[in-house]
């Protein structure tokens, strides 16, 4: 078992790590669940992000393709990917290569799941002004 003050480096690094990639809505997630389960917070962000995103092995960019493919293979994950496609926004994938990718998820996934991510996707394109016509693309 790790100590107090071991278990809080995790954090503080995952912390980091999950800020620069998720920025508010990983906060907010992490916030949402500290009245149900905090501790579950902080395995997201400790373990989640502290040891897996901030692994050197993929660049984050890369992360998050992956994780929109699992997400939108796993089904029903709608709210995971509206903060996922947000990521992958702030690390560097354009919009065009996030449907590009669920595109490539139908494949694979089914017309029903690529579709529900592709709606989550136009969600996030939209308050972020960044769908066609909008004058940010």
């Amino acid at each position: 078992m790790i100590d107090a003050q071991e278990r809080e480096r995790r954090f503080e690094k995952g912390k980091a790590v999950l800020d620069a990639i998720d920025g508010d809505a990983g906060a907010n997630v992490i916030a949402a669940l500290a009245d149900i389960s905090p501790e579950l917070g902080h395995q997201v962000v400790a373990w989640g992000f502290g040891e897996v995103y901030a692994r050197p092995g993929l660049a984050p960019r890369d992360r998050q393709l992956v994780t929109l493919g699992m997400l939108t293979a796993l089904g029903g994950c709608e709210a995971q990917l509206e903060v996922h496609v947000n990521a992958a926004l702030n690390v560097g994938l354009t919009p065009d290569e996030i449907v590009e990718a669920l595109l490539q998820s139908a494949v694979y996934c089914g017309f029903p799941r690529a579709l529900n991510a592709t709606f989550a996707a136009k969600k996030v394109f939209a308050e972020r002004g960044l769908l066609p016509g909008s004058g940010a693309e």
